[in-house]
């Protein structure tokens, strides 16, 4: 079995991606102050907050580093190539080639 992203990447990814799609859905219906106040400073410390773990994890390979950059759905890029990755390595270890 694959080694899995760690969790609490996973976990600021999804936030960061939800806070983004509330924020908007927001921006484009009623425009409550409150939610802004509120999913704002979340979004933006998600976001943050995917970066830096993505920065600081040492197998990730610097294509990771890069998309984690990306505002709103870059954490879960990054996600999706750090598993990649790992899966490969994985089957490179095990002779298996991938198609």
């Amino acid at each position: 079995m694959p080694p899995r992203s760690p969790r609490h990447l996973r976990i600021a990814a999804r936030a960061e991606l939800i806070s983004l799609i509330v924020l908007l859905a927001n921006l484009f219906t009623v425009h409550l102050k409150p939610v802004s106040s509120l999913t704002g400073p979340t979004h933006g410390c998600a976001y943050l907050f995917v970066v830096i773990a993505s920065w600081r994890l040492p197998q990730a390979p610097t294509a990771v580093k890069i998309l984690a950059l990306v505002p709103g759905a870059g954490g879960l890029l990054a996600l999706r190539k750090l598993d990649r990755g790992d899966a490969a390595t994985a089957q490179a270890a095990e002779g298996v080639v991938p198609s």
